[in-house]
């Protein structure tokens, strides 16, 4: 009987639908938009290269030794002398490395596509936090940005920009964004409404309210979500190199094709030793914050 009632199913419900064509749509669509905004994407693709490369020549610029002391002091000035210890330590190796510059093409990379990312993530998420419409609207489309493969986003991003570090740099802003948005919006949910009350009744305006109170009591949760936009933007260097992104991830994503083991251990320990230089710098930055900083008293 249930054989029967599932090829019935299939012969006469099924089967007869047609295939929805949403991927000839949507390379429809992608090759519509190629050539008919073709000057708002050569701009787009000369901004993010010239800010790429000023700032990649800008960190070779110095040699090595003095910036793995800059990196030290840094996390230094950030959490204090033994973090600054470590990452000098950490810096110093990857120095040692053949890949310095690779490393610091690496951290150009993220640091354009995370500080991208950041400048949309928090209007964005104090857009969400401010309105539920714009909440309802975003939470759906940041959902897809999270769950889409990474892989899917440069199909057409190549397509529209070609090979090279900018279709990387755009992969990273639409994979890294979502965490940003989401902890924004989560951390000016989470304040207290008796304290907006006071502001109300003290005759504050909304906009006073929002950037004297709610941001100021939100930053760590906002730190936090800026932590993950960064460590996400690291995490694509991989998958940007397969596109010509350059840096650590085409070390890599060569090293895998000629299963060169040596190549691929000193770049991912690279990788590894930058992934820590900005997740601990940037927390510690985060507990700077005058609420972190309450709420150590408290403890």
């Amino acid at each position: 009987m249930i054989d029967y009632l599932r090829n019935w199913l299939w012969t006469y419900i099924w089967k007869p639908l047609p295939d929805m064509p949403f991927g000839d749509w949507m390379e429809s669509f992608i090759r519509w938009a190629r050539d008919a905004w073709a000057a708002g994407f050569d701009a787009v693709d000369t901004g993010l290269e010239f800010l790429y490369l000023h700032l990649a020549d800008g960190l070779l610029w110095l040699p090595s030794g003095v910036m793995v002391l800059l990196f030290a002091a840094l996390a230094w000035a950030a959490k204090g002398w033994k973090l600054g210890l470590g990452i000098g330590l950490g810096m110093f190796v990857v120095a040692w490395t053949p890949y310095w510059e690779e490393t610091m093409q690496t951290l150009s990379m993220v640091l354009v596509s995370a500080a991208i990312a950041i400048l949309l993530a928090i209007p964005l998420g104090i857009a969400a936090a401010e309105s539920k419409a714009v909440s309802a609207i975003a939470r759906p489309v940041l959902d897809f940005m999270q769950t889409l493969p990474a892989f899917v986003y440069l199909i057409p991003v190549v397509m529209l920009f070609s090979v090279g570090v900018v279709p990387g740099i755009i992969a990273t802003i639409i994979f890294a964004m979502p965490p940003g948005v989401r902890l924004t919006e989560l951390g000016l949910r989470q304040v207290d409404g008796e304290v907006v009350e006071a502001g109300q009744a003290f005759g504050a305006s909304p906009a006073r309210i929002l950037a004297r109170i709610k941001l100021p009591l939100a930053l760590p949760t906002i730190m936090a979500g800026l932590n993950q936009v960064i460590m996400l933007a690291l995490s694509m260097v991989v998958i940007a190199g397969l596109v010509g992104g350059g840096g650590l991830g085409s070390v890599i994503s060569g090293s895998l094709g000629r299963l060169d083991i040596a190549a691929g251990f000193n770049a991912g320990l690279a990788v590894v030793l930058l992934a820590i230089l900005l997740d601990r710098v940037t927390q510690g930055l985060s507990d700077r914050t005058p609420v972190a900083r309450a709420a150590k008293l408290a403890r």
